[in-house]
């Protein structure tokens, strides 16, 4: 009988059968092409680690191809009456679903990033970048797989009678079953127990979402709520993700042994550093080298991570879970500087105690410091300290002055808005007069000639000159909250300002390449380069947990942790109807996976 002559009944049977065996060869085909991911990841050291991994791909895979046949081809077959039209249907939309998770081993092979709407910008791009060609070069085997497609549908029509008898469906349906069960109740336990083997596993695989349970666990007496905040406070210890710095560092001279004091201004803008508001800062950054286009790593706190370690805000949490110091702080241990630590709110930001100043000895110093005590308080203990440190010394000293700007002027002539930016300019007089009692302190000590003198900020502050009711810092990332001051006394340079782009990622740099004498490349240990290096720059990275920025002076590069972007022009305003440049783009999502250890195999 021919296929006109069979009833409907009969046609959608058997197309519901054929569907199910060609769902299970592509399931084979993805799990093949899949291999790739644990080609690319970095394999477990536990037996349980390895056992969600292998059940992870079987079930995950298995789960999300017949998912997509149930969703999509199942109800084209009550709908579609032709079965060549329908089996022609298949063959197109699984050649497309092929092709697009082998688009998308590529990507996470190049950026540790499945694909999202900025990878498939770079796709698509005319660009030549070594991004584009690699991923652009796969769309040449999607013939192929079309072909191959095609046999195999052709073949499964023609033996679907026999794959029937031979009964290896439901063996083989109830395995990628218990894989994906398996694996999900693997992740919950981890994920309640921080066992890391298996939850550095998460993003491993594409459109995973491992399912969690600390609720309902709790709920039904399987989870103590107490051990668990107990775990959670300890869950970060001894966990290896970056490879911070890349490798070890060459030294090819022994260096100075001038002291270093690194005065951060918080909450300072780089044009209040002018002759009109902060004079005696204003006249020092005159004698000395001024960096006037100098940018925070962050507009939060964050920037003084960026400013240490040399590295993105991206990278904080992880540095933070692995427990690694930055590697400027490590070099002044080993150069036997002595380290004092000083702060106008008493370090209240846990920052500094559990990422910057975390080797032993400063964390408890940092907790020896008077938490109500105010910038004046932290200048005389900065004094009193100095008085009886040995050099070589480094000292922080931060001071918040500005940070606590918020009691607006009772001039009643003045808006909201005037007085406010009135109580912020009062702010920053009176922390130049706090940063010249340091200044002070060191002519009247003789200490200039010895002593490597930073003064900046860890972000800046904005008045709604975006115009997006944007009002302080952590909204935005604008030159407003962003453009710090950078200023440094090095005692036998020359005066001299520079407007050239630079970034807090370039100081620990500069200081482990000018006066520790570090031979190594500056990207074997920071994403920065020396700030005394005026070649022209692609761009500027700052950013936080959830996003980053890439900064040229025309444009503004927004990304977030999914992939979206927005584009701003050189005033911060939206561009619409524009992409971002590519090579740039393609710059700055390589630099945030570099240091990561995956990217290292």
């Amino acid at each position: 009988m021919v296929d006109s002559e069979n009833s409907y009944g009969e046609r959608v049977s058997k197309l519901v059968g054929w569907g199910h065996w060609f769902a299970f060869f592509n399931i084979i085909a993805s799990m093949l092409i899949g291999t790739r991911y644990l080609a690319q990841s970095p394999w477990p050291d536990t037996l349980l680690g390895q056992i969600y991994l292998v059940t992870s791909w079987a079930g995950h895979f298995g789960f999300l191809v017949f998912a997509l046949y149930l969703l999509v081809l199942f109800p084209l077959t009550f709908v579609v009456p032709s079965r060549k039209l329908f089996r022609l249907i298949a063959v197109v939309f699984a050649t497309a679903g092929q092709t697009v998770l082998l688009v998308d081993t590529q990507a996470y092979d190049i950026l540790n990033l499945h694909l999202t709407p900025v990878v498939w910008e770079l796709l698509f791009s005319k660009s030549d970048s070594a991004l584009s060609t690699d991923l652009q070069y796969l769309f040449v085997v999607m013939p192929l797989i079309f072909l191959l497609q095609l046999v195999l549908s052709e073949w499964v029509w023609r033996k679907q009678r026999k794959l029937s008898h031979k009964r290896i469906g439901r063996p083989f349906a109830a395995l990628f079953f218990v894989c994906f069960i398996t694996s999900h109740l693997i992740y919950i336990w981890s994920d309640a127990y921080f066992y890391n083997p298996v939850t550095a596993q998460r993003a491993n695989l594409p459109l995973s979402y491992p399912m969690t349970a600390k609720t309902f666990m709790e709920r039904h007496g399987l989870l103590d709520k107490e051990e668990y905040l107990k775990r959670l406070a300890k869950s970060n210890e001894g966990v290896e993700l970056v490879r911070y710095p890349t490798d070890e560092l060459d030294f090819n001279r022994r260096g100075n042994r001038l002291n270093i004091l690194l005065l951060s201004v918080n909450n300072l803008r780089a044009d209040r550093l002018n002759a009109e508001q902060m004079p005696v800062t204003y006249d020092f950054a005159t004698q000395n080298q001024n960096f006037t286009q100098h940018y925070s790593s962050s507009n939060n706190a964050l920037g003084m991570f960026g400013l240490f370690y040399g590295l993105p805000t991206s990278y904080a949490s992880s540095i933070k879970a692995q427990g690694t110091a930055p590697v400027l702080m490590d070099v002044l241990e080993d150069r036997g500087y002595n380290i004092g630590l000083f702060s106008g709110n008493g370090f209240d930001n846990a920052l500094f105690s559990e990422l910057i100043f975390r080797q032993a000895g400063l964390a408890e110093q940092i907790e020896q410091v008077d938490n109500a005590q105010n910038d004046l308080d932290a200048i005389a203990d900065w004094q009193a300290w100095l008085e009886n440190v040995k050099a070589p010394w480094f000292s922080y000293l931060e001071l918040t002055t500005v940070d606590n700007y918020s009691h607006p002027s009772r001039d009643n002539t003045k808006s909201a808005s005037e007085a406010l930016k009135q109580a912020y300019d009062d702010a920053v007089n009176a922390a130049d007069n706090e940063v010249a009692r340091v200044l002070n302190t060191l002519k009247e000590q003789q200490l200039l000639q010895e002593t490597i003198v930073v003064i900046t900020s860890n972000h800046a502050s904005e008045f709604n000159e975006t115009g997006s009711n944007s009002w302080g810092s952590n909204t935005n990332y604008s030159k407003y909250q962003l453009n710090v001051p950078m200023v440094i006394h090095w005692p036998g340079m020359q005066a001299a300002e520079y407007d050239h782009s630079s970034s807090h990622l370039d100081w620990s740099v500069t200081l482990l390449q000018e006066l520790f004498g570090v031979a190594s490349q500056p990207n074997v240990f920071s994403s920065g380069r020396n700030l005394f290096d005026e070649s022209p720059r692609s761009w500027i990275l700052a950013g936080d947990s959830r996003e980053i920025a890439l900064i040229t002076p025309e444009t503004t590069t927004v990304i977030d942790k999914f992939g979206n972007y927005k584009l701003y022009d050189g005033a911060y305003q939206r561009l619409q109807n524009e992409s971002p440049k590519l090579p740039i783009l393609m710059q700055g999502l390589t630099e945030l996976q570099r240091f990561y250890t995956k990217s290292q195999q």
